[in-house]
């Protein structure tokens, strides 16, 4: 208690005392102006103090309720950036709370600042032992969390042990904390490697789609090159793969690019033969086996398996996601193949411009050698005038590589308005770009450069250095064609002053001054005059213009040559004064200079090689695309280099793991036996049954409950076909050996069921029920392993279950689908060992779900508890009235000339689901054109606004409408910020009504009512009005409703009951509302968590409703 005490004291004197003496001075306005300086200081810290005290006592008392409103408010401040360090004792002492609600806030604080109060976090540690053992998933991923975010060497056994133990947790939520928490002990300690390689061994082989990414990671962190663990995962994780979160999908394709790069051949052989259907000769006899020895390259089936599953992914919404599998093929996929990755890159090009980035960097790396992936799409990299202007180089820099004879005149016709941007240095890149051009296509080298010297007339002296330099260049190739053009450059000379410029054209002199050998002297002359004013790099070409011309015209110019090396062997500059001595001694001779100003021709005239024009991303294929080393052009910290092909393929068999199953047959063989029987049975009476199923499909009254039999004949014949898949050594090939033989089955199984009807009556209702309600049901039965657990803890019961349910991925809904025809338990892990492994079986089996009319009350009741998510029956819908109101923005007066209008359009935000949609329409009303419309980034708005892209000129009387987002945060406070021009800005605001701040929900009549019970009390607001007769048809009050508010219409069996549904846009907060009419009255009721929001959308029912009755 004492250790603690002090800790709490010395933070409070640490703690950020301005800040607080600052915030505790405006709380505190009754501190008089005349209290001297000291107790002043005192005064406030006091105060500081108290305010804290008061948390404190809230987290010592008894109350359960105190405690977690105070937790609530530590975690908020938390959330606001403050510092609640000094709270650490008095939260910590409720670590071992019995509330889960109060037990999850209290891991949320302690995972903040545990790393910086280590020595109080230990005196925990006990407790966190013990919250390992709890009934509640999330409370055990919590305790290993804080555990392992506890950064004390001391402890490491203490993590090593919950990690092994939260690695066999039945939970997946808890399986994925220990792999994350594998990541934070290996930084701690590297000594636990080995014990750490164990847990990931383990982790691998989970069959979970939440653990995938997790385990992958932590493999990717500490044992990278332990490539042998992957070999028995491999087509397990080619197989997840669509079913991982997002995040995961990233780092798995990043970890199998590498794997098949070290286990499979180069598919890029010019002897290279490609089937899609190449995976069969994985099972093919011997004697097929050396007939396809003759074929010098055919594509390993686990090489096909891993590019068939990554192509769907190409549509993902996640672009770190597409651009993983765009790598992925660029790296792995034969060059035929590749092509399909580009609608996908090119698609992505409509993103952020921190998106575009990333993605014009790796085109651009792209089509330096693929030129023909990107050339349809070629117009998609034209520069718009609202690009910045490293997007706009990076897009100059592919259609540069992109050019060739037949686009040439296009592109060039491009370039032409680039060079007159107003963007500099987007313009001198242009020129760059046009040298570039010139060099690469010999047919338009004359063009390019007859363009280039008109720009030498160009006003903007940036547009002339750098045309002069690029003709310097392209000089070089053919200069004695060209005397023309340096002629007309040594005439501009004198207007130039960009000192780049003028070094180049001094140094085209000297290099060619035997073809202007009138014009060379003059310009020395001129340079001789300015030379002490020049910049360095112009008096180095100087020196070497009067060298040449004394070699070459010595008469006209020796006097000029020996003034100018005076004048540079006084030079401040030491690398002038050293070329001057030296070109001294070189070029004139005397007794002390030896053998070497023999050769000074040969060595200062000596023919020059052209520059190469390359492009900048020439080289960076090295790195592989995507990564961060790539995109700076050097290696990165964790950089994990991408191996090349290996001469000879490896062994194939290390990835078979087909050999575990005998352990599943042993549980029961007289079950696998039996299916056996059956199966053979069936299959000698195919035909006949297929006719009588086509019968038996026509008898109307059967309808019902032969859709009921087929769902149960689907998950059986799966099973049958895993029994006859057990040999099989390939996951990849169970896909398309099932789908045949699963429709099948289905005909012999619903004929065989029909014959028994009699006996089975009771269970095909139950079939039923299990069919209609699958979407409900799936997560509940799903997660049975990882909730029951936390039966006994009905306070979180419902969150606990949610979490796992939408955790336990796709593994859950294939044990749903079996679940209602299995009997024995070991049937169920059979069952599920398949649907893990094998994702795509189920594709072509739908299930069918019968009519409601089959169901008894009593069983349609039950289906009514089945959801646990609140939200799982909620769809988002189209609105149902959107008002064409516009309210004015700015008016035209107060915008010398810009005037604004907005309205909400009351659909989903593209920009981000959290913002409200909005519509400007900006309309310049003055007599001058209007630039650079846009709003300010500095905008002082706690609101987050997505901002329309600048408008670059709006003409007089012109309008132009634009889209904007913002994120009220649930609130009707107005979004304040500013709307600019080129020369003024406008603070202007937009005010939601609270109507505005909704999206339409459907949902069920009996969803609603069940919602609508768990939002009562301070949840709830209603009141009753009076209206008129003639105003109370349903018509009247829903088009009234929904004219306020942004709701859906709910269907409604009682005619004197409307109801309304909708959620808020920031939260997603449901919000409820009925109107129930009681002639001549009507009672509104709202419901919703967002109390302040009910009341508001309440009040302004009243009115709308209201106003009809008068």
């Amino acid at each position: 208690m004492l250790g603690m005490s002090a800790n709490s004291v010395s933070y409070n004197d640490q703690g950020s005392s301005v800040e607080s003496g600052v915030d505790a001075a405006q709380e505190n306005s009754n501190i008089q102006a005349s209290i001297s300086g000291g107790a002043a200081a005192f005064s406030l810290f006091s105060a500081d103090y108290k305010k804290n005290e008061d948390l404190k006592e809230m987290l010592e008392s008894n109350k359960e309720s105190l405690k977690l409103e105070a937790m609530k408010r530590v975690v908020g401040l938390i959330a606001n950036g403050k510092n609640a360090s000094e709270l650490f004792p008095a939260v910590v002492k409720n670590v071992a709370s019995k509330n889960i609600e109060l037990k999850k806030l209290v891991y949320v604080y302690l995972v903040r600042y545990a790393e910086e109060q280590q020595d109080l976090a230990l005196l925990s540690i006990s407790t966190f032992q013990r919250a390992l053992k709890d009934p509640n998933q999330l409370i055990r991923a919590s305790a290993l969390r804080v555990l392992s975010s506890i950064r004390v060497p001391i402890i490491v056994p203490i993590m090593m042990l919950a990690i092994k133990e939260a690695a066999t947790d039945l939970s997946p939520y808890v399986r994925k904390t220990a792999a994350h928490a594998i990541q934070k002990l290996y930084s701690l300690d590297p000594d636990q490697k080995e014990h750490l390689i164990e847990v990931i061994e383990k982790l691998l082989k989970d069959k979970s789609t939440l653990v995938a990414g997790s385990v992958v990671m932590a493999f990717e962190e500490v044992c990278p090159d332990r490539i042998d663990l992957i070999h028995k995962n491999y087509r397990k994780l080619c197989n997840l793969l669509v079913d991982v979160e997002e995040w995961g999908q990233v780092v798995i394709i990043h970890m199998l690019t590498r794997y098949a790069r070290t286990q499979f051949i180069s598919p890029w052989r010019e002897d290279a033969i490609f089937d899609e259907n190449s995976e069969k000769t994985f099972y093919d006899s011997e004697e097929e086996r050396r007939v396809d020895q003759s074929k010098p390259y055919i594509m390993d089936p686990d090489h096909r398996l891993l590019l068939r599953n990554t192509k769907p992914l190409l549509q993902s919404r996640n672009t770190a996601v597409v651009m993983a599998v765009c790598q992925l093929y660029w790296h792995l996929a034969p060059k035929h193949e590749i092509s399909i990755i580009t609608k996908s890159l090119v698609r992505l090009l409509r993103s952020h411009r921190e998106v575009q980035y990333v993605v014009l960097q790796n085109i651009a790396t792209m089509s330096i050698q693929r030129k023909g992936m990107f050339e349809p799409f070629m117009k998609s990299f034209y520069v718009r005038s609202t690009d910045a202007t490293h997007i706009k180089t990076l897009k100059l820099e592919i259609l540069t590589n992109l050019a060739n004879e037949a686009n040439i005149s296009t592109i060039l016709r491009e370039f032409q308005t680039y060079v007159k941007s107003q963007d500099k240095a987007f313009a001198a890149a242009t020129i760059q770009a046009i040298g570039r051009c010139a060099t690469n296509i010999s047919e338009v080298t004359d063009t390019c450069l007859n363009g280039l010297v008109l720009l030498l007339s160009n006003r903007d002296e940036t547009v002339v250095a750098e045309s002069v330099v690029v003709i310097k260049k392209l000089l070089q190739t053919q200069p004695s064609q060209h005397s023309d053009i340096i002629k007309h450059m040594a005439k501009l000379f004198d207007n130039i002053t960009v000192p780049m410029a003028r070094a180049s054209i001094l140094w085209l002199m000297g290099e060619y001054c035997e073809h202007v050998p009138k014009i060379a002297p003059d310009v020395l002359r001129k340079m001789a005059k300015s030379f002490t004013s020049e910049e360095d790099i112009v008096k180095l070409q100087t020196v070497n213009l009067a060298a040449k011309l004394y070699l070459t015209n010595s008469k006209q110019t020796k006097l000029l040559t020996q003034y100018i090396l005076n004048l540079g062997k006084y030079d401040q500059n030491y690398d002038i004064r050293d070329r001057t001595r030296f070109i001294r001694q070189l070029i004139v001779p005397n007794e002390k200079s030896g053998a070497l100003s023999k050769y000074a021709r040969r060595i200062l005239m000596a023919p020059k090689p052209a520059p190469v024009l390359q492009s900048a991303f020439k080289d960076r294929d090295r790195y592989q695309l995507g990564t961060l080393s790539h995109t700076l052009n050097s290696q990165a910290t964790g950089y994990l280099e991408l191996s090349d092909w290996p001469a000879a393929a490896p062994d194939q068999s290390v990835r078979n793991v087909e050999v575990v199953e005998p352990v599943k047959e042993s549980g029961a063989p007289s079950l696998g036996k039996s299916k056996a029987g059956k199966s053979k049975e069936k299959f000698y009476s195919d035909e006949e049954e297929e006719e009588e199923e086509e019968d038996e499909e026509s008898n109307s009254e059967d309808s019902s409950s032969s859709s009921s039999e087929e769902s149960e004949s689907g998950s059986e014949s799966e099973e049958n076909s895993e029994v006859s898949n057990k040999s099989s050594s390939s996951q990849s090939e169970k896909s398309s050996s099932e789908s045949d033989s699963d429709k099948k089955k289905k005909t012999q199984k619903n004929k065989k069921i029909q014959q028994q009807k009699p006996d089975s009556k009771n269970r095909k209702q139950k079939n039923g029920n299990a069919g209609k309600s699958e979407s409900r049901s799936e997560s509940e039965s799903g997660s049975g392993s990882s909730s029951s657990e936390s039966s006994s803890d009905s306070g979180s019961e419902s969150g606990s279950e949610l979490e796992s349910d939408s955790d336990s991925g796709t593994d859950q809904k294939k044990n749903t689908k079996s679940k209602p025809v299995q009997s024995k338990p070991v049937v169920k892990v059979e069952k599920k060992e398949v649907s893990l492994l094998d994702l795509d079986d189920f594709a072509p089996t739908p299930v069918t779900t019968p009519k409601s009319s089959i169901l008894s009350p009593s069983l349609l009741s039950d289906l009514q508890g089945l959801s646990i998510s609140p939200t799982s029956a909620l769809q988002a819908s189209s609105p149902v009235f959107v008002p064409e109101t516009s309210y004015e923005l700015l008016h035209r007066m107060t915008g010398k000339g810009l005037s604004g209008q907005y309205r909400f359009t009351r659909q989903p935000c593209i920009y981000d689901s959290s913002m409200v949609s909005l519509q400007l329409t900006l309309s310049n009303s003055s007599e001058q054109p209007l630039e650079n419309i846009h709003i300010s980034q500095k905008s002082s708005c706690a609101q987050n606004i997505h901002c329309f892209n600048a408008v670059e000129r709006l003409e007089p009387q012109a309008s132009v409408t634009v889209s904007i987002g913002v994120n009220f945060n649930d609130s009707t406070q107005a979004a304040n910020f500013q709307l600019c021009t080129k020369e003024d800005e406008f603070s202007v605001s937009i005010q939601p009504a609270v109507g505005e701040l909704l999206l339409p929900v459907s949902m069920s009549e009996a969803d609603f009512t069940r919602e609508q019970g768990k939002l009562l009390g301070m949840n709830e607001s209603s009141a009753t009005i009076t209206m008129s007769p003639e105003n109370i048809s349903s018509q009247s009050v829903s088009r009234k409703v929904v004219s306020v508010a942004n709701l859906g219409v709910i269907s409604s069996t009682q005619e004197n009951i409307h109801r309304f549904a909708g959620k808020t846009v920031s939260s997603s907060s449901l919000v409820l509302v009925s109107v129930t009419l009681k002639d001549p009255d009507a009672q509104i009721t709202v419901n919703t968590e967002k109390s302040v929001m009910g009341s508001m959308l309440l009040r302004q029912l009243k009115t709308a409703l209201g106003n009809s009755a008068t």
